[in-house]
């Protein structure tokens, strides 16, 4: 039977959807494929989690890799 997702599920999704999306606008911008490739990944992989600690495990990891691998300016 189908299940609705929790507040939890839906905050994470949203909140980790606009990070990505600001993540590829900005690699997009900046001719960088990291930022890029990350902010797709943080946008895409709700849809193919179910789990809720793992929504955010996922997310935290994808956006410290954002920070860890931005260019040096």
């Amino acid at each position: 039977m189908f299940e609705l997702p929790s507040p939890a599920d839906l905050f994470a999704s949203v909140i980790f959807g606009i990070v990505g999306y600001a993540a590829y606008r900005y690699g997009k911008k900046a001719g960088s494929t990291s930022p890029m490739a990350i902010g797709a990944a943080l946008m895409v992989y709700p849809y193919f989690v179910s789990q809720t600690w793992l929504l955010y495990a996922i997310g935290c990891a994808l956006c410290a890799g954002l920070y860890l691998l931005r260019e040096p300016s």
